[in-house]
């Protein structure tokens, strides 16, 4: 696991990675470790950056006051430490506001900082590279799921023998980028998850189009064949993670990485759809914050359930920062040539 690994030089610079997506802002830097790194610094804060656009097709003036007040403190932590390398993107919510680049812009101007708008295949690239670490030897084939804040991002992914033995390497088939992310969903949805109706029509919607990617690339045949692992990263799966360990808060440590009967992670959903609004919010796994997100992921992941059947879920608190620390540090190691 990329950021648990120990052994970095105690003062090396480290590398800082940016992702502003659809509904939060996160920062993450790190020096480089073995084969992975050792986080040094973070920051996470929810901005809803997206909220709105489904029906405006722009990000409106107060979303972005809040996704700018969240990057001009991230550009305050980088100004307080030299770093060796930086990357930062904007994935879904600028890449359909007709408005993004204006944003972006203005982000450039105000905090000196510069995202780059990157397709829906980098964001899936980048999030498989960040989960490769996971797979097994025993894996021919794994599906890895992403539910976002404004899409979700499906990847078949044929695994490879490593350099050395027992490694394991990913190399992409195929993806596919749904228009169906957590806060899409919950504004068009709305209260309507929270019914057994109104959730399942978001299942049914859902399957459709993952129906079609498994028709293209014969994903259940491969699955009846064996060695298919699922792999998920997003906060939906982080939180049915926390609800099937029964942890009393939510601890990182416990899940990422963790692979969990898919019959737990089944009565998670099951014991997070029961709580309702209030038992949502009052969820330790949860929170206020969240609590209009939880079900609209869960109906997502019931889709990916539903369309490809298999026997375990393995969960990832990592995604498109821990790919690019990943791609950053491979860069600059010795015998490697930048692309």
């Amino acid at each position: 696991m990329p950021r648990v690994s120990a052994g970095a030089a105690a003062h090396a610079p480290p590398y800082a990675a940016l992702d502003l997506g659809t509904n939060n802002c996160r920062l993450l830097m790190a020096t480089p470790a073995g084969a992975g790194f050792r986080v040094v610094d973070s920051f996470s804060r929810i901005v809803r950056l997206g909220e709105g656009l489904a029906a405006t097709g722009r990000l409106s003036e107060a979303a972005m006051d809040r996704a700018l007040g969240a990057l001009a403190a991230c550009a305050e932590k980088l100004a307080r430490r030299p770093v060796r390398g930086f990357h930062a993107v904007a994935t879904e919510a600028c890449r359909r506001a007709v408005n993004g680049a204006e944003f972006l812009a203005r982000v450039a101007a105000e905090t000196g900082l510069c995202p780059r708008i990157i397709t829906a295949r980098e964001e899936a690239e980048l999030a498989m590279e960040s989960c490769a670490p996971l797979l097994l030897p025993d894996d021919r084939r794994a599906i890895l799921f992403d539910i976002g804040g404004g899409s979700t991002e499906i990847v078949w992914v044929r695994t490879l023998p490593g350099v050395r033995p027992g490694e394991v390497t990913a190399s992409l088939i195929g993806t596919v980028s749904m228009p169906l992310g957590v806060v899409t969903l919950a504004e068009r949805v709305g209260a309507s998850c929270f019914t057994e109706a109104g959730f399942h029509a978001v299942v049914d919607e859902v399957s459709e189009y993952l129906r079609r990617f498994d028709a293209v690339h014969c994903i259940s045949q491969e699955i009846r064949a064996g060695g298919v692992q699922l792999i998920g990263t997003s906060g939906t799966v982080t939180t049915l993670a926390g609800v099937a360990l029964s942890l009393p808060r939510y601890r990182r440590t416990l899940v990422d990485g963790r692979t969990i009967d898919i019959d737990a992670a089944d009565q998670a959903m099951g014991d997070l759809f029961a709580l309702g609004r209030a038992g949502l919010a009052a969820h330790p796994c949860v929170g206020p914050e969240r609590v209009d997100f939880v079900l609209p992921g869960c109906a997502v992941y019931a889709a990916i359930r539903r369309v490809w059947p298999v026997h375990t879920l393995t969960v990832a608190d990592r995604g498109l920062r821990e790919g690019m620390l990943l791609r950053m540090i491979r860069a600059d190691r010795p015998g490697c040539r930048r692309a």
